[in-house]
């Protein structure tokens, strides 16, 4: 605290008064003050550094000052881009069209295929896929003319949505691998569920609902000779699959796993798929992995095999006109209480384009149709109505001017009258 010196002569309550000033006062050490004064300052730096951190960046781009271009549509621009589209997208859709067209293709509905020798329908009979029922059905195929080679076996199927969003999820990736075949169900991916182990606690392989729902028809298909003898016709069921999925996304471990289960609708492990060619079992066999690229679409069709062209001289470079036999193994089951879908067989070739789809080539022509029907359309309007933009820009002798002179009606009190609106044109000669 600061001492007061008090002079003489001042009286006793001047004193008081002076003592209590004096009491109130407290002086600040310099040191102290200039500390916080430091202190203050520095806060004062840190709020102004956060501020400039968070400032965005003045770049050009950012701020959005880079140069700008903006096409004027006129109709010496748009007349045309629509003439030259509509032109060029017609011609394209008559190639597109009439490639698709190229393709023979010829195919059957065998949902209700009945069982061979009976009357009863195969789907009747195999309802419930865990009773394992078998059915053999028939098909008579007659070709009306020679198949370009090569020639392809497809089935099919119309309303199986496998694009469902818990089904397509519904694996594991990892485990198709190859590369940890003795994981446990726990160590699975999740999405697998109810799929990952069975009843009996073991690990299922593969895991998941697309496996689980492995189509499983198999077919055989013969010819019908001179001799009105049939014979086998080779369906090459390898080199079917997509190279990038043989490559990194299917692959067999070095030793599976003894204790593993398999799906519930399967009768086989992984390893046992195909007992007419052994290198074409587990993770690398090509129906699996044709099966699980799932479709994006609830009507789809699937390579089944290749018609190998290199068996028999007769069919070096075609499928010859002739008669067929198709035997369905009906194993698969599409129909049931709530849900029905329904099962197709194609023989078809292909084109440079792949198989038979005129839904390309008809989207063109379309779109090409409309582009000139729109040309003719605004070409008509633009002779009949348009000014080209010199002619609104410009001003010349012969523009057309109009303006609007306004003046009170006749009346008592100007102040509360309406006004009266001339409009005058004329033009300059």
């Amino acid at each position: 605290m600061a001492e007061v010196n008090y002079t003489a002569g001042t009286s006793s309550a001047e004193d008081e008064a002076l003592q209590a000033l004096d009491a109130s006062v407290e002086i600040v050490d310099p040191k102290i003050a200039s500390s916080s004064h430091s202190n203050g300052q520095e806060v004062d730096d840190k709020e102004e550094k956060e501020k400039e951190s968070n400032r965005p960046s003045g770049a050009d781009w950012k701020q959005q000052r880079l140069p700008a271009w903006q096409p004027i549509l006129t109709a010496d621009t748009v007349l045309p881009a629509f003439f030259l589209l509509g032109i060029a997208l017609i011609p394209i859709g008559i190639g597109l069209l009439l490639s698709s067209n190229s393709v023979q293709e010829i195919s059957y509905d065998y949902t209700d295929c009945k069982a061979h020798g009976s009357s009863s329908k195969c789907m009747d009979l195999i309802k419930n896929p865990r009773k394992r029922s078998k059915c053999e059905c028939q098909i008579n195929i007659t070709l009306s003319e020679d198949f370009k080679a090569p020639v392809f076996f497809y089935y099919g199927l119309n309303g199986y949505y496998q694009n469902h969003r818990r089904y397509a999820k519904s694996r594991d990736d990892s485990q198709l691998t190859g590369k940890n075949p003795r994981a446990k169900a726990e160590d699975l991916s999740a999405d697998c569920d109810p799929y990952r182990k069975d009843v009996n606690g073991r690990t299922i392989v593969p895991c998941g609902a697309i496996a689980n729902s492995l189509f499983n028809d198999t077919f055989r298909l013969y010819y019908e000779t001179d001799d009105h003898m049939w014979e086998p016709v080779d369906l090459v069921q390898t080199h079917i699959a997509w190279p990038t999925d043989k490559r990194y996304k299917f692959n067999n471990p070095k030793e599976w796993d003894p204790g593993m289960g398999h799906p519930p609708y399967w009768t086989k492990n992984i390893d046992d798929l195909d007992h007419t060619n052994p290198s074409n079992n587990g993770f690398d066999n090509e129906h699996l992995m044709v099966w699980m690229r799932t479709a994006a679409l609830p009507t789809f069709r699937k390579l089944w095999a290749r018609i190998d062209h290199d068996q028999n001289i007769l069919w070096r470079i075609s499928l010859p006109k002739r008669k067929y036999q198709l035997k369905i193994q009906y194993n698969y089951p599409v129909v049931f209480d709530k849900y029905n879908a329904d099962k197709y067989i194609y023989i078809s070739n292909t084109s440079w384009l792949g198989g038979k789809n005129p839904f390309l080539g008809y989207a063109y022509i379309v779109t090409g149709a409309i582009c000139l029907i729109l040309w003719v359309l605004f070409l008509i309007l633009v002779r009949k109505y348009g000014q080209k933009p010199k002619d609104i820009v410009d001003i010349g002798p012969k523009t057309k001017y109009e303006f609007k002179k306004s003046k009170p009606v006749d009346s008592g009190d100007e102040s509360t009258q309406p006004l009266r609106t001339t409009t005058v044109t004329f033009s300059q000669s």
